[in-house]
């Protein structure tokens, strides 16, 4: 190792430890620089050369990129490769040792271009903020303007010649994507902002009032780029002056390796308060939660499509994502602009009444991340100006929903060890709140809250209790270490209580409960938190001791009805287990509970409303008929209650059954009319004999849990309903089809192929006086209007 490298390395290592995640920060030393090296000439020389200039247009020992990178791109690129390229992925290689080369390369930078000479950063930032007035276009750690480049880490893509040049040539200096555009409308406005994107037909872009606007080509009068708007600093800054400035931008690395805080509604000068997304329902143009609001209603006030014209209905826009796997995701819609996830994890943002692209923030998983049942996700929250989403990594990511810069990124668990986060985020006040998946993986389950401005843990509840806590007596030896209890669909929020309620998953492992005798709390319930604390308020636990894997995660629903003559707050739930509940949600007391598809584990409730099991009705490796099937009589699809028509709508299906165990997975036994094995890649309903299952929506009096009416399909449906005052229901199923119900007797008034399962489910909004639906059917998302 060359002696000056060591000695510039440890005055290196100093501005790397603040650019590094905190956990792995205190290791940024000489030390991991030399071992860094050392790993660079064993991975990396061979393609790069001992120097790293060996790539025509990289050189690495002067920081030099194909384009600016943070410390993070680089770790991302050093373990994942880059695809079609000869760049390859090193998947042996950890976060740390990939670290470890990042802090080589920065000090060889450091060493080679050295520093801002004769500058001081705190007089720079001044001269930056007032003289240079710099945050009229740009942004630093939540303060400034985001029609230009967010500068908030660019100490760490850019080295301080390349900073000075960019001051005294602005010109030359400024990116494609940040160049200034403008465009005129026929009507005479004109516009002018940064392009985000654009195509024969459109334009998007920011204008300078921080506005996401999209504009037909058709209704300009003129557009295109316009000269940059950044003025050279030459001759209005000294020589001093320029010098201070540089020092303050090269300072600029997120400490620990966070992006900005994010701001509040109320400093930003941005209305999405938590009070808006409490009363979505006030303003039913927008969606702004998981299921409208808080009360997971998923019931609109719209009321331009209705049980009249929804025969109507015609498609106005499709997005193709271009990704694989299941789209469970559900948008929001805040002021005409559509947020939704492309699974696993890229965010997009879209003009709601056209689907055209704004931006796309994609964010890339570790490869630790170890998932049972796909790399999904259901969607994300917003509070300010603030996106808010779970990664199938387990890390809670803050993303800027005007520009898609990230603002933060948290690790919530450890995905080496099958954490995983498939949920909308649930926002309370200033908090973010989200729960972990992986309890087939023998996880154990969590739920934790985090502050939304900075991405601070707040607090954690252990959804399986340890030796000494409430419950852990429900389980036997140290079974509940690996016991399951994952959180992997959206909670909802009572602002009355201050609680937070959320479903659990299934004790680990799924099908033997030898190993973990008790009822295994806290797995299979619904459990209601303080949201400023965490504390357990109470329980209800809809299946003791589970071996059937009927997770309760399913979506909570809170309504004010009038139950058997008085009013009441209650939490509606359609279960897994095939038994449909009415819970008090400010006690957790058990109201009522029945069937609602053949079931045959249970045949009643105690007082206390705990199932009566029925001996024997478990699976066997020598078969029995269990009912319903492992996936349950529902699953993640979300239901929906009409204050309207006071009805509780469910998708689910009829007729299915595990009828045995073989091994570690369900393995089918009989007769199957779709086909003919069950395993771990394959679990489809299996039936029994002559009983063939099958898919269905309907509407539930939750006074009584007796079936008003019934939609029935040929195939099983994945996908959740949503209801409006204009007496719709819309739903969709396996088939491919997306259906508008009449929300009072279940009559067909509109359907449409949309050519993939619909697994997600739908929601509405409008713009400019305008009705959409939109729903997720197999890789893309489809938005309906009526027709002009």
């Amino acid at each position: 190792m060359r002696a000056s490298t060591t000695i510039a390395s440890l005055a290196a290592a100093a501005a790397f430890a603040a650019s590094v995640p905190s956990a792995l920060a205190q290791h940024a030393t000489a030390f991991d620089v030399e071992s860094g090296e050392q790993a660079f000439q064993g991975v990396c020389a061979n393609c790069h050369g001992p120097d790293g200039n060996q790539v025509p247009g990289i050189d690495l020992g002067r920081g030099q990129f194909r384009r600016p990178l943070t410390d993070d791109e680089i770790v991302g690129i050093i373990r994942n490769g880059i695809p079609n390229t000869p760049m390859p992925a090193t998947p042996g290689m950890s976060e740390e040792q990939a670290l470890r080369i990042v802090a080589y390369l920065r000090a060889r930078a450091a060493e080679n271009l050295g520093t801002a000479q004769g500058g001081d950063a705190v007089r720079g930032r001044a001269i930056f903020e007032g003289k240079g007035e710099c945050l009229e276009c740009h942004r630093v750690a939540g303060r400034g303007s985001r029609v230009g480049p967010d500068l908030t880490r660019i100490g760490e893509v850019r080295r301080a010649d390349e900073l000075e040049h960019s001051l005294l040539d602005p010109a030359a200096e400024v990116q494609p994507a940040n160049r200034s555009y403008t465009v005129k409308t026929a009507s005479g406005e004109t516009v002018t902002g940064r392009l985000l994107n654009h195509d024969t037909f459109t334009v998007e872009l920011i204008d300078s009032h921080e506005r996401l606007r999209s504009f037909k080509k058709s209704d300009l009068e003129s557009y295109g780029f316009a000269p940059t708007p950044m003025p050279s600093y030459r001759g209005r800054l000294d020589a001093q002056e320029l010098a201070d400035v540089v020092a303050y931008l090269a300072s600029l690395r997120s400490p620990s390796g966070q992006a900005p805080a994010a701001q509040t509604a109320e400093a930003q000068g941005v209305a999405v308060t938590f009070d808006r997304v409490l009363h979505g329902d006030r303003e039913p143009w927008n969606w702004l939660s998981y299921s409208g609001t808080p009360s997971n209603q998923r019931y609109s006030r719209l009321d331009q499509i209705n049980s009249a014209n929804a025969k109507n209905l015609e498609l106005q826009w499709v997005w193709q994502a271009h990704s694989l796997e299941k789209f469970e995701a559900t948008a929001l819609v805040v002021d005409g602009v559509l947020y939704t996830v492309q699974a696993p994890n890229d965010v997009v943002a879209l003009d709601a009444s056209t689907g055209r692209i704004f931006w796309t923030f994609t964010y890339q998983p570790s490869p630790d991340a170890r998932l049972c049942c796909g790399r999904v996700n259901r969607g994300l929250a917003i509070l300010g100006d603030t996106l808010f989403m779970g990664t199938i990594d387990a890390h809670l990511v803050a993303i800027d929903a005007k520009s898609g810069q990230p603002l933060w990124d948290t690790t919530v668990a450890d995905a080496a060890e099958h954490y995983s986060i498939t949920m909308a985020p649930l926002v309370v006040e200033d908090k973010v709140i989200v729960g972990t998946a992986g309890g087939d993986m023998g996880i154990r389950g969590l739920i934790a809250a985090f502050d939304a401005h900075t991405g601070k843990a707040l607090w954690k509840f252990r959804t399986i209790p340890a030796p000494g806590e409430a419950g852990s007596d429900t389980w036997s030896g140290d079974s509940w270490k690996e016991g399951g209890g994952a959180v992997w669909n959206a909670g909802a929020y009572d602002p009355d209580t201050n609680l937070v309620f959320f479903g659990t998953g299934n004790p680990a492992p799924d099908w033997d409960g030898r190993s973990r005798l008790g009822d295994n709390l806290y797995s299979n319930c619904v459990v209601a938190l303080d949201a400023d604390t965490g504390k357990l308020a109470w329980f209800y636990q809809f299946t003791p001791h589970d071996e059937l894997d009927y997770d309760s995660t399913q979506v909570p629903v809170l309504a004010d009805i009038d139950w058997r003559g008085a009013p009441r707050k209650v939490m509606l739930w359609a279960n897994r287990n095939g038994v449909m509940y009415v819970l008090d949600r400010t006690t957790g007391k058990f109201l009522f509970g029945k069937p609602y598809v053949k079931t045959n584990w249970m045949d009643g409730f105690d007082a206390n409303g705990r199932p009566h099991r029925v001996p024997g009705i478990r699976p066997t490796p020598e078969g029995t008929l269990v009912r319903p099937h492992v996936h349950g009589a529902t699953n993640w699809a979300p239901p929906s209650f009409s204050p309207k028509t006071g009805l509780f709508y469910v998708a689910h299906w009829e007729n299915s059954g595990i009828i045995a165990i073989e091994g570690e997975f369900p393995q089918g036994v009989g007769i199957n009319k779709r086909q003919t094995t069950m395993g771990q890649t394959n679990l489809e309903p299996l039936f029994n004999d002559d009983d063939e299952a099958y898919g269905v929506i309907r509407a539930y009096d939750p006074d009584t849990l007796e079936p008003k009416w019934e939609f029935r399909m040929d195939d099983i449906t994945w996908g959740g309903v949503l209801s409006t005052a204009g007496d719709v229901v819309f739903g969709g199923g396996k088939e491919g089809y997306f259906y508008a119900l009449d929300a009072t007797t279940g009559k067909l008034l509109w359907k449409a192929a949309v050519g993939g399962q619909v697994n997600s489910g739908a929601m509405t909004y409008a713009v400019d006086g305008k009705q959409y639906v939109a729903v997720a059917a197999g890789s893309s998302l489809f938005a309906f209007a009526l027709r002009e």
